[in-house]
C-alpha cells in the first residue's frame, strides 16, 4: 500500500508499484533519457506556454517536498510527477498538462507538483540544476509561467545555469539578483533532494505520472499526450464539467 497526500490529508492508495509505473510511453531511472552533451544556451530555441497569460495569475505555494498550483479552495487536487530532462513530459506539459492548468485556472483543481531528478546522474542532464531553478521561481511568486517555459524549451543536451537564465528571461519579472543567485548557487539543491524522495515515495517508477487520490489518471491509455483526450479523463475522475 503506498500512502499519498492529497489534499492536505494522507490518503490510503491501494496501487501496485507496477500499476504506479504503468505509463505507456514515459522516463524511467534505467531509460537513460538523461544524457546529453552541454550546448550553448543561445543554440536553444527559448519558448513560452500559449497560455502564459492564464499561468502568469496561477498563485503556486512551497508545500515540504511539493509545489502547490492553483487556489488553495479548489476543490479536487491532482499530483504531476516530472522530471524537467524527461522527454515524454515535455510532451506531456504540451498536451495534458496545458489540459490540467486550464482547470487550475479556473479553480476547478489544484495540482501539486512533485519535481523529481532521477534522470540527472552526475549533473549528466541538468535536472538538479533546472528543479533548483524552478524552486527560486516559486519564491518568485512565477513558478507556473516559468515551468511551463522550461518544458517547452527543454534542450537536447543538458540543462545550464546560462540556459535557465535566458529562459528566466520569457517570464516578466522573474530575473533579479536574488534569482539569478539562487540559480548559480544551487540555493535549493537539498530542497531537490526531498523532492526527489517525495517523488520516490509515491511508488512510481517513471515520469510523466498524474495522481488524482493515488490513483494513475490517463497514464495507461496514452492520453497524457493528447490534450482532448486527457481532459476527458479527468471528468471522468470528477475534474472539469461533468461527463
Amino acid at each position: 500500500m503506498v500512502r499519498v497526500v492529497v489534499a492536505g490529508r494522507l490518503v490510503a492508495a491501494v496501487a501496485s508499484v507496477a500499476l504506479l509505473g504503468g505509463a505507456v510511453v514515459g522516463c524511467g531511472s534505467g531509460s537513460g533519457a538523461g544524457g546529453g552533451k552541454a550546448v550553448a544556451a543561445s543554440e536553444v530555441p527559448v519558448r513560452t506556454s500559449p497560455i502564459a497569460g492564464q499561468l502568469a495569475g496561477l498563485p503556486a505555494a512551497v508545500d515540504g517536498a511539493k509545489i502547490v498550483v492553483g487556489k488553495p479552495d479548489a476543490p479536487r487536487t491532482a499530483q504531476v510527477l516530472v522530471d524537467p530532462k524527461c522527454g515524454h513530459c515535455a510532451r506531456f506539459e504540451e498536451a495534458g498538462g496545458e489540459a490540467l492548468l486550464k482547470l487550475a485556472a479556473a479553480g476547478q483543481v489544484k495540482i501539486e507538483y512533485l519535481l523529481a531528478s532521477f534522470l540527472d546522474k552526475g549533473g549528466a542532464s541538468g535536472s538538479v540544476k533546472a528543479v533548483n531553478a524552478l524552486r527560486a521561481s516559486a519564491d518568485a511568486g512565477k513558478f507556473a509561467e516559468f515551468h511551463a517555459a522550461v518544458f517547452a524549451s527543454q534542450p537536447k543536451g543538458r540543462f545550464t545555469d546560462e540556459l535557465l537564465l535566458r529562459i528566466a528571461d520569457r517570464v516578466p519579472g522573474l530575473r533579479g539578483a536574488e534569482f539569478d543567485a539562487a540559480v548559480k548557487d544551487r540555493k535549493y539543491e537539498g530542497w531537490v533532494a526531498e523532492a526527489e524522495k517525495g517523488f520516490e515515495a509515491t511508488g512510481a517508477q517513471g515520469t510523466p505520472m498524474v495522481l488524482v487520490e493515488g490513483a494513475p489518471v490517463g497514464s495507461r491509455d496514452g492520453s497524457l499526450f493528447d490534450a482532448g483526450a486527457f481532459a476527458r479523463a479527468l471528468k471522468g475522475v470528477g475534474i472539469g464539467a461533468s461527463v
